[in-house]
């Protein structure tokens, strides 16, 4: 405007008026279609996932189980980060999780870490927490606001000190949960008798959904007892999945562990356990179904097993926390009521 005024005592004014008037006329135009795009973008990306393909997690384990070497893995996976890093920070760069100087130093989670990924269409909210026993206060604030969790043991150490603590806790707040058996490729791993330590230490209704291929130097992938196959990690970072039929000498155990995991399951959930006393054979999908209603409920524990550090049964573990573990519109949340009297 006040352009405009000081043109006015100019000669030939009306012509540098009009064209003034055009070119701001056309620049509140640009602005304009900006703005209209801005906005449009803004809505485009404002489109909200829904509810059902939404995974709120917690990874919660003893320490020294692998749980951050695990999130490492997760996020590579699911395409959140380029590259893996170890956990120490050997190479000068440490864990996504590890944030704290002091973590990558010592090796340890000392805060709970949260972060997002997405996997089949499913959006992941994680969060990694300690698993030391002096830091037991941030894993019992992740625990209150999660929807679901993993439970790592190690193959070695079994069920541990903390994951008493961590199972308490679980159980606190009603939090239903997968079993993860990591470090499938250490010296003296057993998953066999972790399993064991589930069921009698921690009185977990828990059965394999898949089993090693292989122990310590010689593991080489996974059976997924539903879908009786085998699936083995290829490439540098196991970024290849082969399925292959089960190997020769392992379908004998395949069949008797399938039979195991459907009976457990039989034993808690209404309609598989009518099939098993028709002695009918479940399908693929009826298993899954069954195994999901009956993890909601924290009436069964499916286990999975694998290596994080040598990259295998990460994928399928993804698959598992998208197939069982509840959205949030499936968990119950209580709040205190203030008004209210307690006695």
């Amino acid at each position: 405007m006040v352009l405009l005024k000081a043109l006015s005592l100019l000669p030939n004014r009306s012509r540098l008026q009009r064209t003034l008037l055009d070119t701001t006329h056309i620049l509140g135009s640009v602005c304009s279609v900006s703005q209209n795009a801005a906005f449009a973008t803004q809505t485009t990306s404002a489109v909200h996932t829904k509810v059902e393909n939404i995974r709120n997690i917690g990874i919660s384990a003893h320490i020294d189980s692998g749980k951050t070497t695990l999130s490492e893995r997760i996020l590579f996976y699911t395409g959140r980060i380029a590259e893996m890093h170890e956990v120490r920070g050997k190479d000068s760069v440490g864990a996504k999780m590890d944030s704290m100087e002091l973590e990558r130093e010592r090796g340890i989670t000392i805060q709970s870490a949260a972060t997002y990924t997405e996997w089949k269409n499913t959006s992941i909210n994680i969060i990694d927490t300690p698993g030391h026993v002096d830091f037991t206060v941030e894993v019992e604030r992740a625990l209150r606001v999660l929807d679901g969790a993993v439970l790592v043991l190690c193959a070695v150490g079994g069920v541990q000190s903390q994951s008493y603590t961590v199972d308490r806790q679980m159980k606190r707040y009603n939090v239903p949960c997968l079993a993860f058996i990591n470090k499938l490729d250490r010296q003296g791993s057993n998953p066999a008798r972790v399993l064991n330590q589930l069921r009698t230490k921690l009185m977990h209704n828990a059965a394999f959904i898949n089993l090693p291929i292989g122990l310590e130097s010689n593991c080489k992938g996974i059976v997924d007892l539903i879908q009786q196959k085998a699936i083995y990690f290829e490439g540098q970072q196991g970024l290849v999945l082969r399925e292959d039929e089960i190997p020769q000498e392992m379908r004998t155990e395949a069949i008797h562990r399938q039979e195991e995991l459907i009976e457990h399951v039989a034993n808690v959930d209404g309609v598989l356990g009518e099939m098993f006393l028709e002695e009918k054979k479940p399908s693929p999908d009826q298993l899954m179904a069954a195994v999901r209603r009956s993890c909601l409920q924290r009436k069964f524990t499916p286990v999975l097993v694998g290596t994080a550090l040598k990259n295998k049964g990460i994928q399928p573990l993804l698959d598992a926390v998208v197939s069982y573990l509840p959205y949030p519109s499936e968990v119950q949340n209580h709040a205190l009521d203030e008004s209210a009297e307690y006695v």
